[in-house]
């Protein structure tokens, strides 16, 4: 019933909003040009229009096949094209909600089913995860890997932790290298695994993946390269992202937030304070978002990845009051 309730949500928004905002063009058309050119790489729109700096395929490749027996049908009976973008938005969508799902399913198991309950309530009632988790952004791509650290995170499986934020830090957004050195951090000093086991699994993970995206990408973009090293180089070395608009330090806290999660905010606070058991999570998420204040360029998408886990603590403020 709640994932129903979450999906109908989204589905909902994605209807209602079908077309596309500047920083998902990229992804959108990938997937078009995946499922109606196939492997017809030089009629691809991004040889012609490469955008700023360039963005991995994987995503888009996921996702354009597992909504590939969709689209077919659309082309078969000669159905719009924007159907087929409201169906690969759909499939983001599920893949996005079942990641929550898992995520859900150990808030239950950790807290109980009252605190499920006013999570699930909590996210309904918020825009933003929904609205976005049928956007096929790198930011959306990667909360599917932080979803699913977050799951591990919370069954005790802390190396798989880490692998799922490595994966979304080299293949879909580098920042998520920041929410990588907060959670790794925290997770060294509770002494959960020592600091080789740590490094061997980070190296390894780490190889593997830019191994894969230099590979699919390099192959795509008929030139080496591995997308999220350009991605940083720009935006951090360089901090050509400011370029595109800046923010107070403190945005993120004082406007983006409270938007977001609207009477979640002030009841994630409480949720620290009434129970202690939240503190070791919140805490390194929280400084993720502190760390990312620095960057001057500020859109609420770059931390949307903190929202399910500061919900976690509302839930147990709301659940005890």
């Amino acid at each position: 019933g709640w994932d129903l309730m979450l999906g109908s949500i989204a589905a909902f928004y994605a209807v209602m909003v079908p077309y596309t905002k500047v920083e998902e063009s990229f992804n959108v058309q990938a997937m078009h040009d995946i499922l109606y050119h196939n492997h017809h790489i030089e009629k691809y729109d991004h040889l012609e229009f490469p955008g700023v700096v360039p963005r991995t395929f994987i995503g888009a490749l996921v996702i354009a096949i597992l909504s590939s027996p969709a689209v077919l049908i659309i082309r078969v009976f000669h159905v719009p094209k924007i159907y087929s973008l409201l169906a690969v938005r759909l499939v983001l969508g599920c893949v996005i909600l079942t990641t929550l799902r898992l995520f859900r399913v150990e808030v239950k198991r950790k807290f109980g089913r009252h605190v499920e309950a006013f999570f699930v309530v909590l996210t309904a009632i918020q825009f933003h995860v929904l609205f976005y988790s049928t956007r096929p952004l790198p930011n959306i791509l990667a909360l599917a890997l932080v979803n699913l650290a977050y799951s591990f995170w919370f069954k005790g499986n802390y190396l798989r932790t880490l692998q799922a934020l490595i994966v979304a830090a080299v293949v879909f957004r580098c920042d998520m290298i920041l929410l990588l050195g907060t959670i790794g951090a925290a997770l060294l000093l509770s002494r959960s695994f020592s600091l080789m086991e740590a490094i061997k699994c980070c190296i390894s993970t780490a190889l593997l993946c830019i191994g894969f995206t230099v590979l699919v990408d390099s192959i795509m973009w008929q030139r080496i390269l591995w997308p999220e090293f350009e991605v940083f180089w720009f935006n951090s070395v360089l901090n050509r992202s400011s370029e595109w608009g800046t923010h107070s330090i403190h945005w993120y806290f004082t406007s983006a937030l409270p938007r977001s999660m609207l009477v979640a905010y002030p009841l994630c606070l409480v949720g620290a304070l009434l129970d202690r058991r939240i503190v070791p999570y919140v805490l390194p998420v929280t400084l993720f978002v502190v760390l990312y204040s620095k960057l001057p360029h500020k859109e609420l998408r770059f931390i949307i990845a903190a929202v399910p886990m500061l919900n976690v603590s509302a839930s147990l403020a709301a659940n005890r009051l």
